[in-house]
């Protein structure tokens, strides 16, 4: 039997936590921290353990997915937690995609009173416009979690920020990493000759808020892409001054890495010192991973910090000295409480 948290004086409904399979490493980690949060913010004792929501996630002969629910959850604030990218897994990111739909529908059927989407990871999210004869993807996969039945949908650094706009009834939460990492960033780096770089031109409003958080100057990596093939760079250029100078490139994502890689190896050219890459969501698809060690080995890029997000764990990080990780599971158990209590959340956005 599940146990749950319902606040005083409030009428949102019993707080119920569930997951999805790949998801389950992450909200095992984010009620860790919400569990933390329900004891130092209320009067429950010591013996108080919010725990996940019993479900099976069943996958058929054909590859069919489907989710059941093995205990009540009518009326219950109910909190779904999928990784939709899991390294972990053998299942494909359509997979965890369609595990996340019927796990909704499921909680849908079951008459949950809301159904909140925790998605650190947003898929097609990078298809959120027309660039030549093709769908809106992103458009298609809002419409998809919005008709399975969510009522709210919190994710990390999402690719494009329009993708919020496609939702017609569902709220959207976007969470960014942008404070965990400037907080590891201070206590692990020297920052007094550091320079904040944008490895695109896409990427200067986030640059721009850690130099102006860090307190350092900015250059952007001017980069022309040919759109024609996937994830091939034209040409690069430096705009602003980077010699002498420790980098620190920010970004919401690392793919295959090919543009972080040449964007350091532009900074060296331009003699950077050390190069840090900061990331939300570190995908590492391939050849991410070799190519990312590759820079390390040359010496382009002392770091690359990551977040949780995207869980590589210990194994990965003790074999790749040159990846850190940082945990935004308090993020999200914050976030979680503070909506099933009605308090703001407007600070934890930024």
């Amino acid at each position: 039997m599940t146990i749950r948290f319902r606040p005083k004086g409030q009428t949102r409904g019993e707080l119920s936590i569930m997951a999805c399979d790949s998801g389950r490493p992450l909200a095992e980690r984010i009620l860790s921290s919400l569990n933390r949060i329900i004891k130092n913010e209320t009067e429950e004792n010591s013996s108080f353990n919010l725990r996940l929501v019993d479900t099976e996630e069943i996958k058929f002969a054909n590859g069919e997915l489907k989710t059941v629910i093995n205990e009540n959850i009518r009326g219950s604030d109910l909190y779904i937690v999928q990784a939709i990218d899991d390294p972990h897994s053998e299942n494909s990111v359509n997979d965890n995609l369609m595990a996340l739909l019927t796990a909704i529908h499921a909680a849908y059927q079951s008459d949950a009173d809301s159904i909140t989407v925790i998605i650190p990871q947003f898929p097609y999210s990078r298809q959120e416009r027309k660039k030549t004869r093709e769908g809106i993807t992103a458009k298609q996969v809002a419409s998809f979690i919005e008709t399975s039945g969510a009522d709210r949908i919190i994710t990390l650094d999402i690719h494009a920020e329009a993708i919020q706009g496609f939702f017609n009834k569902a709220k959207m939460e976007d969470l960014h990493a942008s404070n965990p990492i400037i907080e590891y960033i201070r206590q692990k780096i020297d920052t007094s000759n550091l320079v904040v770089a944008s490895a695109d031109v896409g990427g200067a409003d986030k640059a721009r808020f850690y130099s102006k958080s860090l307190q350092s100057d900015l250059a952007i990596v001017d980069k022309a892409r040919d759109y024609s093939k996937a994830s091939v760079i034209e040409s690069m250029r430096v705009v602003g001054e980077v010699e002498g100078k420790d980098v620190l490139m920010p970004d919401d994502m690392i793919s295959t890495a090919g543009t972080i890689v040449n964007a350091a190896k532009l900074l060296k050219r331009h003699r950077a010192r050390n190069i840090y890459v900061a990331c939300s969501l570190p995908f590492f698809n391939h050849p991410a991973i070799e190519r990312l060690a590759a820079a390390h080995e040359r010496g382009d890029i002392s770091m690359v910090l990551g977040t949780d997000a995207v869980f590589w764990g210990t194994e990965f990080i003790a074999n790749n000295p040159w990846y850190h990780e940082i945990t935004i599971a308090p993020l999200f158990a914050q976030v979680i409480y503070n909506i099933n209590t009605k308090q703001s959340v407007s600070e934890l956005l930024k």
